[in-house]
């Protein structure tokens, strides 16, 4: 705080931080960045290339791989798998088992296979990492052998977790089981599969490079120039090279999923194209407006990037708020796709304008760039382009030109369409997803296991071997366990248990009930009649579970369920849980930033309830075609069933990153349109023409990277791609450029309409710029090179007292106030009321933003650079301060530019005029000896005392012009004097 406020906070009972606006001149920021970045351009590009570098060796020197295991603390499940790991650790580790199948007219008993199976198990016993292989013959075990005795599994228990095992220990269990097959007879089945081979490592295919093509040729018809099309894919495959240089080095300090690193991919090719693109279009629009290269540059990544800042962070926080599951794996896989997402975001506003740089006008299509260089024939153009006048920022619309009327053309037609009748384009569009997420009623999730895999996989053939000769259920075996250290008979005790529970319905059967070593813990086998990702199965659980209490009274045990099985349903239950929550942050959050953006209330509620139909269609299609089976084989589904359990959450947040996007570029252009033209129809027709273009592009583009990731990719990212194409589909086409333009158009200008309290309370972020355009239109007013302290002119400030919107006959402060004070000098501010004066002084320094005309204080233009101006001035409110000239040496102390002393004649009576006189002479002489020449503005009742005040200093204090007598403005008198106090609190 100034000190000069700690007598501002005594005066008004108001906190300081609310006598201004809260605003984040985000673009003004991005333009001094995107001018640097143009500049530096090789810089840049070095220091981009040198990051690749760095994090790829990083990578290569630490990568650990990749851990697929699922873990769920705070669980019942997982709670009995760590303390097994310390009391049974024979079982605690991951298993794989070898499948065998004799040939028809066979048995697994025969001799000869039986004895190629014993020689087997004894082959098997011996690899490294093998905690046991047990025989299917052994007489201590049952349930290996099939009721037609003619298929046998070999259970293999490992020592540790499936990321311990190492690929050596996988190679040599493969070629186990190809050594058995090529010992028994050649009709014989084998297959090697279980819980360590239930996942593949998603790797890329040709078809996930048919995506990228796709997206280069929608970049080459949208932007005209093979070089422009080149960027954005430029851009972002480095970011996602990068991306996944960072992921594997920080498998260092963690395990990470296999799945984590392609969902960074598939974000960072999709949102790092899309960004770029956004900056690029706007960079040749303005080209061809006239402006030169580095302006352009610098003003593209103001506008375009703040949007894609805005865009970038929702998908961010939609990212990390993946942790309020409390899912390790997941929070991790959110992290890694958000830094995936800040990667592209920073690319885009930095490397994209170097690149711009680097390019010139051969940005511009042939035709484009013969016009433009014609224009500027010194062959490095830099005249700049004329801005238009600023705009009064007050709250009804500016009644200035419009934007030259485009063409009409194909989203002329759509748009003019879709609006004229727009309650029945609201209802069709309504009605249609709302039909659309019906499968979504259907959504069931589990974690995926063997039986996603493509059907010649061989963990699949051996997940079909044991569902064909065993039941489905001997693909999800249950762990029942617990402590028996106060058991005399420990085996007695598992085998009574056992009984109990094979009387359980849904058990097909109990193969194994036994004690440790130590007869501290005993554990249960149970073998389901249902697979592993049923209802039935998860049913089971849930009864075992329920049991407790009449295990613990019956044989003294407290019994808890684990296991591969359990666990898939603890997590799959614990994101199922977590998906309100999850929504109701997504959706509090898109109401409070697009309230924050576009400064409507009915903008971000429509925005959000579209959102949630997005949301509703694209589970509906994915239900439909992984659990309905619509068109499975088509997009090779290799199994109907349950969805994978982090779809819905990661789908919510990706998506609704994705769909803010196309509202701020859509949107945000219609209330562009709507503030220069004051007509709501013309607006929207004006600003979805001006927008839909890249907004169709960018769409179509994120679509065909995500669809491409349908047909070969992983089993784990098939449903999450075909969700998030669905949804980008859906909400750009039907949602944004359809329901959106309907909706604006049903509620004229209350679209735009925000409560005056909410409005103050809320930061505003300038996403498309418009303080930028209103600082670069007052760059040379009054005069190019001016260094006067203040300039006003037309300065106004009407609140009304009841609504705080001005409109006519709203009581006015102070109105059409034109003063400049020159460097140095002074200014007396007499006549009006004193709420008026301590108004005008309030605006001067920046801390009242709701004014209109125009505005600069110490080079800085208002209200766009109130923070500079505020560090520049001090206020003095000597009326109501007990010490006003203690109040103006803090004041003089700070070494402002400018101090305004309101109530000066206050200071006066209570100093008088030779203590005051000296006071701001030394405040002059300590400004001067730093080279500050120091500016004042004084307000009171009695001009000819102020004047006689400032005739008092010494004669070599004159203003940078030489002149001695001060300015005085006498402002007028309010209309009606009695609201001058309540509308000035009310413009606080």
């Amino acid at each position: 705080m100034y000190p000069s406020e700690r007598g501002l906070q005594r005066c008004i009972p108001l906190a300081t931080t609310a006598l201004t606006h809260k605003e984040i001149r985000v673009s003004s920021l991005l333009y001094s960045l995107g001018r640097w970045s143009f500049r530096s351009r090789r810089l840049v590009l070095a220091l981009w290339i040198a990051a690749l570098a760095v994090g790829g060796g990083g990578a290569i020197a630490f990568n650990q791989g990749t851990d697929n295991s699922f873990s769920i603390p705070g669980t019942e499940s997982q709670e009995a798998l760590d303390s097994l790991s310390h009391t049974f650790p024979q079982v605690s580790g991951t298993s794989a088992q070898i499948v065998i199948v004799a040939p028809k007219g066979s048995t697994i008993e025969d001799a000869p296979i039986k004895a190629s199976i014993e020689a087997s198990v004894k082959q098997i016993d011996d690899i490294k990492q093998v905690g046991t292989a047990t025989s299917p013959f052994d007489k201590n075990i049952s349930g290996t052998i099939s009721d037609n005795k003619r298929a046998a599994v070999i259970p293999i228990q490992l020592d540790g977790g499936q990321a311990d095992i190492t690929a050596e220990t996988k190679d040599a269990l493969l070629k186990a089981g190809d050594d058995l097959r090529a010992e028994l007879p050649s009709d014989s089945e084998v297959a090697v599969g279980g819980e360590l081979f239930s996942q593949n490592l998603p790797t890329l295919s040709i078809t996930e490079l048919l995506g990228v093509a796709i997206a280069l040729v929608v970049l080459i018809l949208t932007l005209g120039a093979f070089l422009a099309a080149g960027m954005p894919l430029l851009n972002a495959i480095l970011g996602v090279a990068i991306s996944m240089t960072l992921i594997f080095l920080a498998t260092l300090f963690g395990p990470i999923s296999s799945t984590t690193p392609m969902l960074a991919l598939m974000l960072g090719l999709a949102v790092g194209i899309d960004y770029a693109l956004f900056v690029i279009s706007r960079h040749q629009e303005q080209l061809r407006d006239g402006l030169s290269l580095e302006e352009s540059t610098a003003r593209s990544v103001a506008t375009a990037g703040s949007a894609v800042i805005f865009a970038g962070l929702t998908v961010i926080i939609a990212l990390l708020g993946l942790s309020v599951a409390n899912i390790p794996f997941l929070t991790v896989m959110g992290v890694a796709a958000a830094a995936a997402v800040a990667i592209a975001v920073l690319i885009s506003i930095t490397l994209t304008p170097a690149l711009l740089g680097f390019a010139g006008a051969k940005i511009l299509p042939r035709t484009q760039r013969k016009a433009y260089l014609a224009r500027n024939r010194t062959g490095n153009p830099e005249p700049e382009a004329v801005t238009p006048e600023p705009q009064k920022p007050a709250a009804q619309p500016a009644a200035t030109t419009p934007s030259p009327r485009p063409k009409r053309g194909f989203f002329g037609g759509w748009v003019a369409a879709v609006t004229r009748f727009p309650l029945v384009t609201i209802i069709a569009v309504v009605g249609t997803l709302g039909v659309a997420s019906i499968p979504a009623l259907d959504l069931r999730l589990a974690l995926p296991d063997a039986g996603s895999l493509p059907e010649d996989n061989q963990a699949r053939i051996a997940y079909d071997l044991l569902s064909e000769n065993f039941g489905e259920g001997f693909n999800g075996p249950l762990i029942v366990t617990g402590s028996i250290v106060s058991s005399k008979d420990p085996v007695g005790l598992m085998n009574d248990i056992a009984d109990d529970i094979r009387e359980l319905d849904g058990v097909a059967a109990v193969p194994l009930a036994t004690p440790n070593a130590t007869a501290d813990t005993g554990i249960v086998q149970v073998i389901p009649k249902s697979g592993p990702d049923s209802d039935e199965t998860k049913a089971l659980v849930k009864e075992i579970r329920s049991l407790h209490d009449h295990f613990q009274d019956k044989h003294g045990v407290s019994l808890s369920v684990t296991g591969f099985t359990a666990i898939g349903i603890d997590i799959s239950d614990r994101l199922g849980g977590a998906l309100l929550p999850f929504g109701l942050l997504v959706v509090g959050l898109s109401l409070i930033l697009l309230t924050m953006v576009f400064r409507s209330v009915w903008v971000p509620l429509k925005a959000t309830l579209g959102y949630l139909l997005s949301v509703g269609a694209s589970f509906g299609a994915v239900a439909a075609v992984f659990q309905w089976g619509w068109f499975a084989e088509a997009l090779n589904v290799a199994r109907v069933g349950p969805i994978i359990s982090f779809m819905p959450i990661i789908l919510m947040g990706v998506l609704f990153g994705l769909a803010m996007d196309y509202e701020v570029f859509l949107v945000s252009r219609i209330r562009e349109e709507y503030v220069h033209g004051g007509h709501a129809q013309k607006a929207i027709r004006r600003g979805f023409m001006g927008s839909a273009k890249v907004v169709t592009a960018a769409a179509v583009i994120m679509f065909a990277v995500f669809a491409a990731f349908v047909p070969e990719g992983d089993t784990s990212i098939k449903p999450i791609a075909l969700g998030l194409a669905v949804g980008v589909f859906v909400d750009a086409f039907i949602v944004r450029m359809t329901l959106v333009p309907a909706v604006l158009a049903m509620l004229g200008d209350r679209a735009w309409w925000m409560p005056r309290w909410l409005d103050r309370i809320l930061p505003s972020f300038d996403v498309e710029g418009e303080g930028l355009h209103h600082e670069l239109a007052l760059a040379d007013w009054p005069v190019p090179g001016s260094t006067d302290a203040i300039n006003a002119s037309d300065l106004s400030l009407a609140v009304d007292g009841d609504t705080g919107v001005a409109s006519i006959g709203t009581p006015t402060l102070f109105h059409d106030v034109a003063v400049t004070v020159p460097a140095g000098g002074t200014l007396i501010v007499t006549g009006a009321t004193a709420e008026a004066r301590t108004a005008l002084l309030l605006t001067l320094s920046g801390r009242i933003s709701h004014f209109s005309g125009k505005l600069k204080v110490v080079g800085k233009v208002l209200p766009q650079r109130g923070s500079a101006v505020r560090s520049r001035t001090s206020l003095v409110l000597a009326g109501n301060s007990h010490n006003p000239l203690a109040d103006l040496r803090d004041a003089a102390a700070d070494l402002p530019s400018v101090i305004l002393i309101d109530g000066a004649d206050a200071l006066l009576t209570s100093a008088g005029i030779p203590a005051t006189s000296a006071a701001l002479a030394e405040a002059r002489d300590y400004a001067s000896s730093r080279g500050k020449p120091l500016a004042l503005v004084l307000s009171g009742n009695d001009s000819d005392e102020l004047t006689r005040l400032v005739d008092s200093l010494p004669d070599r204090e004159t203003d940078a012009r030489g002149t001695r007598s001060p300015s005085i403005l006498h402002l007028d008198t309010p209309a009606d004097t009695r609201t001058a106090s309540d509308t000035l609190e009310k413009a606080l």
